[in-house]
This record gives structure tokens, sequence and C-alpha cells, in this order.
């Protein structure tokens, strides 16, 4: 209990208020809620991705496979464009989202900011060529270079803004047209640094910014896809959310630009027939690690469901569809999971145990990669299967994973629900006992 004692003081004295300030920060916040803004496009666009490519073998003589087969074939230049104008040019959305985020945080013009971040991003990423625009880094190969030109166009417009550095309109003027011309600067100013560094990294390096970029975040995103990270950052959101710190909300908010790099290089490889790179994306970490929530507790909320303490089977049937929707706040404030000693070996070993069971899974090739953005509250059975373009083999990972999950948490549920049976026991006596005295009944 010592080191117990110890390893929470540390988390709040030391890591929470680390992470509470990193949560509140508002380059991040921007990039968590600029992500949000391209979800939609993504999603679709992950639909289209797996209709367009249909999960049965070239040779198959399933009616209804050969049908779709054959229907792909003779159409699929028609069927994979709405792909390309959603998950195919996502960091276009991205540029655009995390601008207006960060510009509303300063409180500036958002729809401005976000129109210059977008134009910055066409300006680095796509050079046009005879009247047209290479879509090659739009998609996951962009995404770290959207995040910059969103920070870059967003911070030179508010340093001119402070130092007065702007066109002014009368009064007079109407808003939306004193906005219009207060961009003149930022505009200029964006062509005059960010064209001539496009021109000198082509010129001397032979490459676009965005292979230059991806060429410096390579490390990280390699080293995203090895187990020791993977599980660095599940200790790290489990710790946090054990001391009643919203640790998904600040890990994934870093982890976001890593998973849509990984999840986009899985679809385009899909989509060109080639082997799918990377194991560490949303689907895997929602879907197998964390099953109904952090702590992967639907397992916890089953065992509730039947408990016999009356305060547990009461919180576990609350709480069972929303974890069957991935969301656990209910379970985690109301058994309450969070600051409870007696669950905090289940609430860490058991997502532990689900990243390196998928991870070798997954890494063999018994379950394939992810290839598709899902959405987070999907039922971690359908999600696993959608994100792994509808192979089913990923839901029998899940399915196995939450039975796992079930024996672990098993021994220390039954050591809670035997301490809250005894409180219940001792409530309920001290309650008959003063309706035998004739005394008032306290709470």
């Amino acid at each position: 209990m010592k080191l117990y004692d110890q390893l929470i003081k540390f988390v709040e004295q030391k890591l929470g208020p680390i992470a509470g300030k990193l949560g509140a920060q508002r380059h991040i916040t921007a990039l968590r809620d600029g992500f949000l803004v391209a979800m939609p496009f993504i999603i679709v666009g992950s639909f289209i991705l797996i209709f367009a490519n249909p999960p049965f073998a070239a040779d198959t003589t399933n009616a209804f496979g050969r049908a779709w087969l054959d229907f792909v074939a003779a159409h699929r230049p028609t069927i994979v464009m709405p792909w390309t104008m959603s998950m195919g040019i996502m960091s276009l959305f991205i540029t655009m989202g995390v601008a207006y985020s960060l510009a509303k945080s300063y409180k500036m013009d958002g729809i401005g900011a976000a129109a210059l971040s977008a134009m910055s991003f066409l300006l680095i990423a796509a050079p046009e060529k005879g009247w047209a625009l290479p879509l090659n880094h739009f998609a996951g190969t962009g995404i770290f270079t959207a995040i910059l030109a969103a920070y870059f166009s967003v911070e030179l417009t508010r340093i001119l803004k402070k130092y007065n550095i702007t066109i002014r309109m009368p009064e007079q003027v109407p808003p939306a047209i004193a906005a219009s011309f207060a961009l003149l600067v930022p505009v200029l100013m964006i062509f005059l640094t960010l064209y001539p560094l496009s021109l000198f990294v082509q010129t001397n390096f032979g490459m676009q910014i965005p292979e230059a970029v991806m060429a410096v975040f390579k490390p990280l995103v390699s080293a995203s896809n090895s187990l020791p990270a993977i599980l660095g950052a599940i200790l790290l959101s489990q710790l946090l959310w054990f001391a009643g710190i919203h640790g998904a909300n600040i890990v994934v908010g870093i982890l976001s630009p890593i998973f849509l790099a990984n999840i986009g290089a899985n679809a385009a490889a899909y989509a060109a027939g080639e082997t799918v790179p990377n194991l560490f994306t949303q689907p895997f970490w929602d879907f197998y690690i964390f099953i109904g929530g952090a702590g992967a507790t639907l397992a916890l909320v089953f065992l509730m469901s039947f408990s016999k303490a009356t305060h547990l089977r009461s919180v576990g049937r609350m709480s069972f569809l929303p974890g069957v929707f991935q969301i656990n706040e209910p379970v985690m404030f109301g058994a309450p999971v969070v600051m409870n000693p007696t669950l905090f070996v289940p609430f860490v070993l058991a997502p532990v145990m689900n990243a390196i069971i998928a991870y070798f899974a997954v890494n063999t090739g018994i379950v394939d990669k992810a290839i598709a953005v899902t959405p987070w509250t999907a039922p971690a059975l359908i999600g696993a299967a959608w994100g792994a373009g509808w192979a089913f083999k990923a839901s029998i990972l899940t399915a196995f994973l939450l039975v796992l999950d079930v024996l672990v948490y098993l021994p220390f549920f039954k050591a809670y629900e035997k301490q809250l049976l005894a409180q219940e026991n001792t409530s309920l006596s001290g309650t008959i006992q003063a309706e035998k005295t004739g005394q008032p009944v306290t709470a």
C-alpha cells in the first residue's frame, strides 16, 4: 500500500499538474479540435475505400462477392473519386481546422485564419504543374506539414497584429471587408517566407517540404509502431485517469497526428494493393486496448451488472449501454474506479495485456492492420472489423481480449464487492437496530 500511496502522490503532485497544463495548452487543444473538423470526411472516405476494395478473393465463386468485384472493376475511377476528395485530401481539412481553432483561442478571425492556412499548405505541398495540383501530399504524408502550416500562418498573423503591421480600415467599413483587408499583409508575408523556403528545399534537396518534414518525423512514426512506445502511452493515460485526470484526452491529443499519418499510409497502401505498413492506429487503440473505454472497463461493467452488492449492480447496469459504445465515465466515477486502490492493478493490467496480445496478433499477420478510420464510439466488436476493412478476425480478437479482461478484473472485483457488501450489511444492521429502539435513522 505504501508503494501505491507514493505512486498516487507522484501522479497528483508531479505528473498531474504537468499533464493539466499540457492538456490546456492552446496549440495542443487546437490540434485536437482541428482533427475533429476533418474526422467526418475521413470516416466517410473510409467507407468508400472499403467499398472500392471488396473483402473477397479475386477468384471467389461467391455470387455476391463476384458481382461486387466485377462492379468495382468496371467503375473503379468513379467509385474511388469520393475517397480522393475526402480521406485522400484530409491534410487540407486538418490544416484549416487546426488554424481555425488556434485563431479562435487568440480571439482572432477564425475563417480568415483557416483560409490563410489552406493557402500556406497548398503553396508548399502542391506546387502547380500544368494547371493541375498534385495530390500526393494531401493524405497521410502531408499531415505534419499541414499542422506546421497552420501554426506558422496563425502565429505570423498574430505577431503582425501585435506590432500593428496591418491595414486598418475606417470604423464605418463593414467588419467583413475590414477583416479581408487585414489579411493582405499576412498573405504577402506568407508568399515572402514559405514560397522561397519551398523553392530552396526543392532546388537544393530535390524534394518538397512535406517530404522533408516526413523525413524528420519518420523516426517518431516508426517508433510509434513499437510495443514499448504503445505501452508507454497506455501507462501514461492510465495513471492520469486513475488520479481523476482525463488521460485519454491528453495522450490521444498528442498521438492524433501519428494515428492519422499511420492510417493514411495504410489506406494508400491498401488502395494500391500493397502491404499495409502500420500497426499503431486509432482503431488499434480504441478497439483492442481500451474495450469499453480507458482501463478496458467493459469487462468490469459486465461483472458489476451481476454483483450481489446493490451499489455495484445498479452502477454496472446503468453503465452497460454507454460502455458498449466506449463511454465509461459512469463506471469511472460511479463505482468508482478513480482513486480506488482495489481496482488499480486490473485498471492498468487489462489494457497492457490487451496491447501485448493484440500487438503480436497484428504484427504477425494473424489479424489484419487497420485501414479505415472509425468513430471511437463504435461498439468494439464492430469497430475492430470496420477498421480492418471488415475483416472479422479483428472482432474475434476483440472478443477474446474481452474475455481475458473479465478474468483479469474478476479477483479484484470480488475483493471490492466483499468490501461493499460488508458496508451494506453494517448499514442495514444499524438501520434495523435503530428501528427496534425507536431512534431516528441517520444516513
